[in-house]
């Protein structure tokens, strides 16, 4: 399922920590947005890990679902494109 997922955190610690766990999930777009392509399992992996690092009184964290559909809907102006993970990578 792919996922977009956006944070606000004021905190630099905690904005670094968090931005260097979706390093594992996806792939940063911007500089506070990470697309990602995950099974159901490891949305929710995903999900505890960064909710055990944010501090939810503070910070804000979303995770936003794109269906099949929706996702075909996506609109990009300027420069990237939509990420694509493949399911096997080539070192």
């Amino acid at each position: 399922m792919f996922v977009v997922v956006s944070y606000d955190i004021p905190e630099d610690k905690r904005r670094l920590k968090v931005a260097k766990e979706l390093e594992n999930y996806g792939n940063r777009v911007q500089y506070s947005v990470f697309e990602c392509n995950l099974q159901e399992d490891k949305l929710k992996e995903m999900c505890e890990t960064l909710l055990s690092i944010i501090k939810q009184q503070e910070d804000s964290l979303r995770v936003y679902r794109l269906c099949e559909s929706c996702l075909k809907k996506v609109k990009i102006y300027g420069t990237g494109e939509i990420s694509k993970d493949e399911d096997f990578y080539i070192v």
